[in-house]
């Protein structure tokens, strides 16, 4: 089986045989996060959740076992037998450890000494349900993020690959007298070579390492622009955050077969020669990040509709009411 990476990372494929996907599973911010420690949760059970969140993350982010496996430096044995819920004994200790301690396990390992407001705001959000956290976004988002008008002058069209990003977001730079901003050449720009090349020399996370600082260049060195950014950006919490909180973002969004049938037309036939499995992932993906795109400020469905009539909406989504 294939996964296709649609729009994070163009005409790359992952071979993902052993691991079938099965997630209809909460927001990705809760991956890391496992939420207020009690003992009301035996061992077995919060080693069964923690496999399920590494297992939600890595599919999430479309990565192969053996990815992460290289990624991590760790056995592909270890990943297995802590996705499945047979974790290392260590870690129910050092779980015990926090809850004895009434901190979280990720207090215990991080670095650096935060300030005591910082403890207390990581505190209060990891003791919200996790249905709140999407109003706890968009207010502090409201209050302490860029006005508006100001996150404005970058318009970011985000989505998976094929929904029509790049058509759109050309068009609307004419439109609007800007400079179009594709993220994906920037990334290969910083790095000297393709994104398949950056992918295989420094893997998931070095990728997103240098996407994240590519994004940090360009909001602090550019304004009235309209920018297009991968697929994949929003399974990176912190990543993703920046861009809410700068940009003014669009989620250009499309059905699975549209999505699919458009990237064959730019002539990539890979995802045919696993087609059913590769439409199966497809909609896995776009299940999986809905709730993540649906945190744009605007949407325009592509869905059936001729580019003229998509770009329209996409004035109309960007227009200053």
């Amino acid at each position: 089986m294939y996964i296709l990476l649609s729009g994070d990372i163009k005409h790359y494929m992952i071979k993902a045989s052993d691991t079938p996907p099965e997630i209809p599973s909460p927001a990705l911010s809760d991956a890391g996060r496992e939420g207020p420690i009690g003992l009301d949760e035996s061992d077995p059970d919060f080693l069964a959740n923690l496999g399920r969140r590494v297992r939600q993350a890595r599919m999430e982010r479309g990565m192969a076992r053996t990815a992460l496996s290289r990624a991590a430096d760790v056995s592909e044995r270890y990943l297995a037998q802590l996705e499945s819920g047979e974790g290392n004994a260590s870690v129910v200790l050092l779980r015990r450890i926090a809850v004895a301690l009434g901190v979280r396990i990720a207090d215990l390992l991080e670095s650096g000494e935060p300030v005591t407001e910082q403890r207390l705001i990581k505190r209060f959000l990891s003791s919200l349900p996790t249905k709140r956290l999407d109003e706890v976004l968009r207010r502090l988002t409201a209050e302490f993020g860029q006005e508006e008008a100001v996150r404005r002058k970058r318009i970011t069209l985000i989505g998976l690959r094929g929904a029509g990003k790049t058509t759109l977001g050309a068009a609307l730079a004419r439109a609007m007298r800007r400079s179009l901003v594709e993220l994906d050449k920037e990334i290969e720009r910083e790095a000297g070579i393709s994104l398949s090349e950056v992918f295989l020399l420094y893997g998931q996370s070095g990728y997103r390492r240098i996407e994240r600082r590519c994004l940090e260049r360009v909001i602090n060195s550019q304004e009235d622009i309209v920018l297009t950014a991968g697929g994949g950006i929003v399974s990176e919490p912190d990543t993703y955050n920046l861009l809410l909180l700068n940009c003014y973002t669009v989620w250009i969004k499309a059905a699975p077969e549209e999505h699919m049938a458009r990237v064959v037309a730019q002539g990539d036939m890979r995802p045919m020669a696993g087609h059913a499995e590769a439409m199966q992932d497809l909609r896995s993906i776009l299940a999986e990040r809905e709730s993540l795109y649906s945190k744009a400020d605007a949407v325009v469905d592509t869905s059936g509709a001729a580019v003229a009539v998509s770009f329209t909406a996409l004035q109309q989504a960007v227009a200053v009411g």
